[in-house]
């Protein structure tokens, strides 16, 4: 079967990641964990560098405390077509925006070889909705990260004609890698642990956005009541509010019931430049990340 690969497989074959943003360069990092190649693009030249130097100070790291692997490569490419060459798997990771996405995807169809395994990172859009964008369907599903080297379960997802060999074949390769996958068995918006968490992310942006309570009081109750080492607006300033608040959006189309005090709030964040970690400030200060 053309998709149908055991680690051996694929262990001298480079993985392609497109986005080198919060989760594109965690992803790479992840991937370049055994002693592979993992090659990145970004249109930003210096994203894609600075994602490159994030895996070279922190992967060996992640390696040691984990107690196994090896150090791997992962290179900064400036065209689609090097960053595919000879890869078993694609890995979109762009903005959450699906004309983005879609463009992404027909470049990424054009240069793939015939046995490359196309998944998209998407925090909320089911990987149906990019499939016409691709020539070959069966070869694209979901495959979702959450925050590693940290939190590392994934949601796979089949775009509704996905074939079984690619789904069996992340389950069966990606905990090599320290990810560990878990299928949502039917398409669901926000997949498994994504949609629980954004109820909880979206009621804690309700209280904050009523004047009910402040950013930190939220945070410090979440680590007190769930045993959490870190609260849902400590994890937006990681994840980026600009990215939240693309999620949020996109909840709101599929469920038009939601309210709106999340989005305004998040909004007036996004609108001042304030997008958390990777700006040095969002709902908190984060001095040494600033420009």
């Amino acid at each position: 079967m053309p998709f149908s690969y055991t680690f051996a497989d694929i262990a001298d074959r480079p993985v392609a990641v497109f986005g080198a943003g919060t989760l594109g360069r965690r992803i790479a990092m992840m991937l370049a964990s055994r002693g592979g190649t993992v090659n990145i693009y970004s249109r930003s030249a210096e994203t894609a560098n600075d994602a490159v130097r994030y895996v070279h100070d922190t992967l060996p790291g992640v390696v040691e405390e984990r107690g196994y692997g090896t150090i791997g490569t992962v290179t900064a490419c400036s065209d689609v077509e090097s960053t595919l060459d000879n890869a078993w798997l694609a890995i979109e990771s762009v903005p959450e925006r699906l004309d983005v996405k879609h463009s992404m995807w027909a470049q990424i169809d054009a240069a793939a070889g015939p046995d490359t395994i196309f998944t998209t990172n998407s925090s909320s859009y089911p990987s149906r909705l990019m499939a016409d964008s691709v020539s070959d369907p069966t070869r694209l599903c979901n495959l979702h990260f959450y925050m590693p080297p940290t939190a590392n379960a994934a949601d796979i997802m089949s775009d509704g004609v996905t074939d079984p060999a690619v789904l069996d074949t992340l389950r069966t390769v990606l905990p090599e890698f320290g990810i560990h996958p878990f299928e949502a068995r039917r398409e669901c918006t926000g997949f498994i642990f994504n949609r629980i968490w954004a109820a909880i992310k979206r009621e804690s942006l309700a209280v904050v956005a009523e004047g009910v309570a402040d950013p930190a009081d939220v945070d410090a109750m979440f680590r007190l009541n769930m045993g959490a080492g870190v609260g849902p607006f400590a994890l937006m300033d990681a994840v980026g509010l600009d990215v939240v608040l693309d999620i949020e959006e996109h909840y709101a189309q599929e469920f038009p019931h939601l309210p709106i005090g999340p989005r305004t709030l998040l909004r007036q964040y996004v609108d001042a430049g304030k997008l958390g970690a990777k700006t040095g400030e969002g709902f908190y200060d984060h001095p040494s990340n600033a420009n």
